[in-house]
């Protein structure tokens, strides 16, 4: 009798054994990555955003195709110009210059997320537009044409960071030490650059308009400016506070065709007493 029980026992325990085995076979199998790289365009159900018209998912699967072939003839036709890069990194100005970039905007991360992704990663945002995951792609809504690129390749970055170097070495030493340039500004009558000082303290500082950055701000030096946001469009104001005067830089990214680059204005115990049109320096 005890023969039997301990056979029984060690054929029990074997069974176990093969079930388990088995069971680790079938998950090892099921976490095997699936390549949807052929498939993200054609799958409806997978990849489809409810809140995107047909025109509009036609227009992004215009644009998937078009990087998956890195048909950059065609792409450059579906560009918005100027593209604007991070400053001060320069505008991509016109078709041929898109060409000759195209490889430092769009490295090998960027091309393999835009033309791998799925319909349901692209999401309309208003009349801004329709916007690739989290907004390293804009396009506009009505013909899908590429209107802003906020993904930055390694060789941007470094650009980036070489050009900061260069600026730095231009300026006069009392004005070197910033975190990150931010505009530099034309108006008739002078020339103007905010700096990020730290995050979210901006510095201002002018020169007449026939004075060098190398000398020493003979105008004025303001600090602690303060970024607000206006509205969803991009449009922001950036503020400094001297004594009564209050100083007030509007970038007007969205508005008018012939809205100006920067509207300068200031104030006298809360009255304007001066407004100035400005433009945007990028060399």
């Amino acid at each position: 009798m005890k023969l039997i029980k301990l056979t029984s026992l060690i054929f029990g325990l074997l069974l176990l054994g093969c079930n388990q085995t088995d069971s680790k076979k079938h998950s090892v199998i099921n976490e095997e990555p699936i390549d949807t790289a052929e498939n993200s365009i054609s799958q409806d159900k997978e990849g489809t955003n409810d809140e995107l018209k047909d025109y509009e998912i036609d227009s992004i699967k215009t644009v998937i195709t078009l990087f998956k072939e890195k048909d950059i003839d065609r792409i450059s036709n579906k560009i918005s110009y100027p593209l604007h890069r991070q400053y001060p990194i320069p505008t991509v100005k016109d078709k041929e210059e898109f060409k000759k970039r195209f490889s430092e905007i769009f490295d090998q991360i960027l091309l393999y997320k835009i033309s791998n992704s799925k319909i349901s990663q692209w999401s309309e945002v208003g009349w801004r537009g329709i916007m690739l995951d989290n907004g390293d792609l804009w396009m506009a809504n009505s013909d899908g044409v590429i209107t802003t690129v906020n993904y930055q390749s390694d060789f941007e970055k470094n650009l980036r960071t070489n050009l900061i170097a260069k600026d730095k070495e231009n300026l006069h030493v009392s004005l070197k030490t910033f975190q990150s340039p931010v505009y530099k500004i034309k108006t008739s009558k002078y020339i103007i650059r905010i700096d990020e000082i730290s995050n979210n303290n901006y510095r201002y500082a002018s020169w007449k308009v026939d004075e060098r950055e190398t000398s020493k701000p003979a105008d004025i030096v303001l600090n602690n400016g303060q970024w607000e946001h206006l509205g969803s469009g991009g449009n922001h104001v950036i503020t400094f506070i001297n004594g009564i005067y209050t100083y007030k830089v509007y970038r007007n990214i969205t508005g008018e065709d012939n809205s100006p680059d920067i509207t300068l204005e200031i104030e006298k115990n809360g009255e304007i007493i001066s407004t100035a049109d400005g433009r945007l320096l990028i060399e």
